[in-house]
Protein backbone atom coordinates (compact mmCIF):
# COMPACT_ATOMS: atom_id res chain seq x y z
CA UNK A 1 0.00 0.00 0.00
CA UNK A 2 2.78 2.42 0.67
CA UNK A 3 4.74 1.63 -2.42
CA UNK A 4 1.45 2.51 -4.29
CA UNK A 5 1.00 5.85 -2.94
CA UNK A 6 4.98 6.63 -3.04
CA UNK A 7 4.57 5.67 -6.71
CA UNK A 8 2.60 7.56 -8.58
CA UNK A 9 2.77 11.06 -7.69
CA UNK A 10 6.42 10.87 -7.79
CA UNK A 11 6.79 9.17 -10.73
CA UNK A 12 6.89 12.63 -12.92
CA UNK A 13 10.21 13.60 -10.80
CA UNK A 14 12.26 11.34 -13.09
CA UNK A 15 11.48 13.26 -16.03
CA UNK A 16 14.21 15.76 -14.50
CA UNK A 17 16.59 13.08 -15.77
CA UNK A 18 16.54 14.10 -19.07
CA UNK A 19 17.64 18.01 -19.22
CA UNK A 20 20.29 16.71 -16.08
CA UNK A 21 21.93 14.18 -18.48
CA UNK A 22 21.52 16.89 -21.79
CA UNK A 23 23.51 19.38 -19.55
CA UNK A 24 26.35 17.08 -19.38
CA UNK A 25 26.40 17.02 -23.34
CA UNK A 26 25.83 19.85 -24.74
CA UNK A 27 25.64 24.08 -23.73
CA UNK A 28 22.15 24.23 -25.29
CA UNK A 29 20.78 23.10 -22.02
CA UNK A 30 21.08 25.45 -19.05
CA UNK A 31 19.36 25.05 -16.15
CA UNK A 32 20.23 26.41 -12.60
CA UNK A 33 18.73 25.02 -9.41
CA UNK A 34 16.01 27.07 -9.15
CA UNK A 35 15.04 25.87 -12.90
CA UNK A 36 15.22 21.81 -11.20
CA UNK A 37 13.10 23.18 -8.62
CA UNK A 38 10.41 25.02 -10.09
CA UNK A 39 9.98 22.01 -12.85
CA UNK A 40 10.02 19.62 -9.56
CA UNK A 41 7.36 21.54 -8.00
CA UNK A 42 5.43 21.70 -10.97
CA UNK A 43 5.85 17.67 -11.71
CA UNK A 44 4.51 16.82 -8.59
CA UNK A 45 1.79 19.13 -8.43
CA UNK A 46 0.98 17.26 -11.44
CA UNK A 47 1.34 14.27 -10.15
CA UNK A 48 -0.89 14.59 -7.38
CA UNK A 49 -3.53 15.68 -9.08
CA UNK A 50 -3.60 13.08 -11.63
CA UNK A 51 -3.59 10.38 -8.83
CA UNK A 52 -6.30 12.32 -7.11
CA UNK A 53 -8.42 12.29 -10.60
CA UNK A 54 -7.82 8.15 -11.12
CA UNK A 55 -8.62 7.87 -7.02
CA UNK A 56 -11.58 9.74 -6.97
CA UNK A 57 -13.20 9.77 -10.57
CA UNK A 58 -14.92 6.28 -11.85
CA UNK A 59 -16.06 7.18 -15.45
CA UNK A 60 -13.38 6.10 -17.66
CA UNK A 61 -14.30 9.15 -20.20
CA UNK A 62 -14.38 11.70 -17.46
CA UNK A 63 -11.31 10.39 -15.44
CA UNK A 64 -9.81 11.26 -19.29
CA UNK A 65 -11.20 14.66 -19.81
CA UNK A 66 -9.79 15.35 -16.11
CA UNK A 67 -6.31 13.85 -16.63
CA UNK A 68 -5.95 15.80 -20.16
CA UNK A 69 -6.85 19.46 -18.48
CA UNK A 70 -4.39 18.76 -15.62
CA UNK A 71 -2.10 18.20 -18.57
CA UNK A 72 -2.68 21.32 -20.86
CA UNK A 73 -2.94 23.33 -17.31
CA UNK A 74 1.06 21.87 -16.74
CA UNK A 75 1.85 22.61 -20.30
CA UNK A 76 0.91 25.83 -20.48
CA UNK A 77 2.37 26.82 -17.12
CA UNK A 78 5.59 25.05 -18.74
CA UNK A 79 5.86 27.17 -21.56
CA UNK A 80 4.57 30.39 -19.97
CA UNK A 81 7.68 30.00 -17.80
CA UNK A 82 9.80 28.87 -20.83
CA UNK A 83 9.22 31.25 -22.97
CA UNK A 84 6.80 34.09 -21.89
CA UNK A 85 3.94 32.98 -25.14
CA UNK A 86 1.29 34.99 -23.04
CA UNK A 87 4.09 37.70 -21.65
CA UNK A 88 2.98 37.96 -18.08
CA UNK A 89 5.02 38.76 -14.85
CA UNK A 90 4.76 35.44 -13.78
CA UNK A 91 7.25 34.26 -16.81
CA UNK A 92 9.82 37.18 -15.12
CA UNK A 93 9.07 39.30 -18.46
Amino acid sequence: MIKKIFYLPFAPLLLLLFPLVAMQFTDQVRWSLFDFVIMGILLLITGFWTKKVIDRVKSFPKRVIFISLVILLFLLIWAELAVGIFGSPFAGS
